[in-house]
């Protein structure tokens, strides 16, 4: 596989960092995960945005241009020949001295590599089952909005909930709401509404949750932040995540317990599959 690095197309096995990056040593770094659909991305300037604004909180200088960095993920995608799969967009600070500040690391790395769709049914991914983590996210964190490589809790929050046979965590805040699961942002369906708690209470500004917006506008579905506590999650109409490489997922579970099924999340994946293939589209000659 062809890994893009920094400037150059090498070899997976050639692909060397240094052991002082600050990404390494420090998660000091930004990444983004984008599904790759007919051998196009997928959300490409909306993942991109993300990460500028990023950037900017984390006093990062991105080191290639949109349109550069576009070109060079083709290519990638051409040469790994992936037509269904995932795109991974890494941004380093850099080299730096040993110790947190970032003093002289002047030189961002930035890395595309390309990985496997997840595994299922792309169009119609299953419905998942959720565990409830130990874990809490901070209220109120500045850093939850870009996303950062620093992602331990939500690596212990998934091995927890794999542990207990769940295909995924559920995430909770230091004031007991709900917020998000490990690596997907959170929907409920309350009294007609769609729901999603607030960016506020700890949430990722998800790309994909962004989308659900946008579709619910269309739809002429109501859709709000609305904060939740999770017994109230359990009373919900249908609850699902939306996340990047699959889209949008029905929860079934939560904690053994059984959620309803809604019609509404149906319409939402139907709407979701049509702009994935319209956007993925090949061009007409």
């Amino acid at each position: 596989m062809m890994v893009f690095l920094n400037g150059e197309f090498v070899q997976e096995a050639e692909a060397k960092v240094s052991v002082f990056d600050r990404s390494f040593m420090y998660g000091d770094a930004l990444f983004e995960t984008m599904r790759v659909h007919n051998g196009k991305l997928f959300q490409w300037s909306q993942h991109w945005v993300r990460l500028e604004q990023g950037a900017i909180t984390l006093g990062l200088h991105v080191p290639f241009t949109m349109t550069e960095v576009l070109a060079k993920a083709a290519e990638l995608l051409r040469l790994n020949q992936v037509v269904t799969g995932v795109l991974r967009l890494h941004l380093s600070r850099g080299v730096g001295m040993r110790g947190y500040s970032p003093k002289g690391a002047d030189h961002p790395f930035l890395v595309l590599t390309t990985h496997p769709a997840p595994a299922g049914n792309q169009l119609n991914p299953p419905s998942w089952t959720l565990a409830t983590s130990s874990y809490r996210l901070p209220v109120g964190n500045p850093l939850s909005l870009p996303k950062h490589a620093n992602r331990l809790l939500q690596v212990l929050a998934k091995q927890e909930a794999q542990a207990q046979g769940a295909d995924e965590a559920l995430l909770l805040n230091t004031a007991g709401e709900v917020v998000e699961a490990a690596s997907a942002n959170l929907f409920y369906i309350q009294e007609n509404h769609i729901c999603t708690p607030p960016l506020s209470s700890g949430a990722l500004a998800g790309v994909t949750r962004e989308l659900v917006f946008k579709l619910c506008r269309e739809l002429d579905f109501d859709c709000q932040e609305r904060s939740i506590t999770p017994a109230k999650l359990l009373e919900a109409k249908g609850v699902f995540l939306t996340l990047s490489t699959l889209g949008i997922v029905e929860i079934s579970r939560i904690d053994g317990a059984l959620l309803a099924s809604s019609s509404i999340v149906s319409a939402l994946q139907a709407v979701y599959r049509e702009v994935l293939l319209k956007e993925t589209a090949a061009p007409q000659s």
